[in-house]
């Protein structure tokens, strides 16, 4: 689910700010931009944001300010080596000059950057501001959840409002069939210009197989079950993303199977509705976690 949280604290030893974004995603990737002084608590912040986020990208940019001064160490075995070496350059081939201060700066690691460590209450004031980013981003997020199940919810009663039709014709399926080939044969002896008379006992069969092979019945049932328990999932508070995913895709197939089961274009226009809602639902479910 798309979001934003922010947060700051500070003590003597310095101040941080923290701000979290996250996009949909169908698993937990937790991206990290850290000062080089922090990196040692990527690990520890890393876990705050799994326990609490269930999935999503999320996005961490953390900056803080200490307002010590900082010092320099010099390199010295570098830089003897450097002029040694320079020395015996001038020697061995009979040059003229000597070792340039500009020149010795620019060599790399000649001079590093010396700050104390961070002090145990500071890392921990860290941790802590993560956490209150985090509860301003689930702040945001509960906001557009109640939205997102409100949505759900309208999309839930539509699939429930074309079912009426869809179950009403259902019951008309084995009559339909029994007409349809009741004329079919009809239209053969025709043809063939015979006087034959029809067997109902064996065209009583054939209707009877042929409307077992349509029943939607069964699918009407699961569907209206999925429906009950995807409400289910909605109301919990754990684990409800994935859930519904898999959900979706359970009343998708049922769908499917009432379409290609009959020819009956109640029955089809109604079962097309229902396959457009539960896509709309796939793509919403998506920022659910």
């Amino acid at each position: 689910m798309t979001g934003f949280g922010r947060s700051a604290a500070a003590i003597d030893e310095g101040s941080v700010a923290v701000e979290l974004k996250t996009v949909n995603n169908r698993f937990l990737d937790v991206n990290m931009r850290l000062p080089s002084d922090l990196n040692h608590l990527e690990a520890p912040l890393k876990r705050i944001i799994t326990n609490r986020l269930g999935r999503g990208r999320i996005e961490v940019a953390l900056q803080f300010d200490r307002p010590e001064s900082v010092t320099y160490e010099l390199n010295r075995p570098l830089i003897k080596g450097f002029i040694a070496a320079m020395n015996e350059m001038k020697s061995e081939f009979d040059l003229a000059g000597d070792p340039d201060l500009n020149v010795i700066a620019r060599l790399p690691n000649v001079i590093t950057s010396k700050r104390t460590e961070l002090s145990a209450e500071f890392e921990q004031m860290v941790q802590n501001a993560l956490n209150l980013a985090l509860d301003d981003l689930e702040s945001m997020r509960g906001t557009e959840g109640g939205l997102l199940a409100a949505e759900l919810e309208s999309r839930l009663s539509n699939i429930e409002e074309r079912l009426v039709p869809i179950e009403s014709e259902a019951a008309n399926v084995a009559d339909e069939f029994a007409e349809k080939l009741s004329r079919r044969i009809d239209s053969i002896k025709e043809k063939l210009g015979t006087q034959v008379e029809t067997d109902a006992g064996r065209l009583a069969q054939e209707v009877a197989y042929l409307a077992d092979r349509v029943d939607i019945s069964e699918e009407i049932a699961r569907l209206k079950t999925h429906i009950e328990h995807f409400r289910q999932i909605m109301s919990e508070d754990t684990d409800v993303g994935k859930r519904l995913d898999f959900l979706t895709q359970e009343l998708n197939r049922e769908a499917n199977t009432i379409t290609s089961k009959t020819n009956n274009m109640i029955v089809k226009e109604n079962a097309l509705s229902i396959k457009s809602e539960i896509e709309k639902i796939r793509e919403q479910i998506q920022n659910v976690e």
